[in-house]
């Protein structure tokens, strides 16, 4: 006899894990069977069914754990020791054409 269902075991982060399942919650869909949608759409088009790439703009410090953000900040303290810097009109220049 053939096994209906097979079993996935994945590691989240948690509070990624509770923003999801608040979402799944409200639309009313289980998280196995947002699984299965996505195990299915890969197998229908060979690939991952999204996008995968880097943030455009910069991340907010909420959105990012503590080792990411200590390294943003060693990297900009050692480019900072280095002398690698600009004026900081040109900074303002930039970010109100970003704007």
């Amino acid at each position: 006899m053939a096994t209906k269902t097979a079993n996935v075991l994945a590691r989240v982060e948690p509070d990624i894990k509770e923003k999801a399942d608040a979402i799944m919650s409200r639309l009313g869909i289980p998280a196995s069977v947002v699984i299965n949608m996505l195990y299915k759409q890969i197998v229908m088009t060979k690939s991952i069914p999204f996008s995968l790439s880097l943030p455009a703009g910069p991340m907010a410090r909420d959105d990012m754990d503590t080792e990411t953000f200590n390294t943003i900040m060693q990297t900009g303290l050692d480019e900072a020791k280095a002398g690698h810097s600009r004026p900081v009109s040109e900074v303002f220049i930039d970010l109100k054409r970003g704007l």
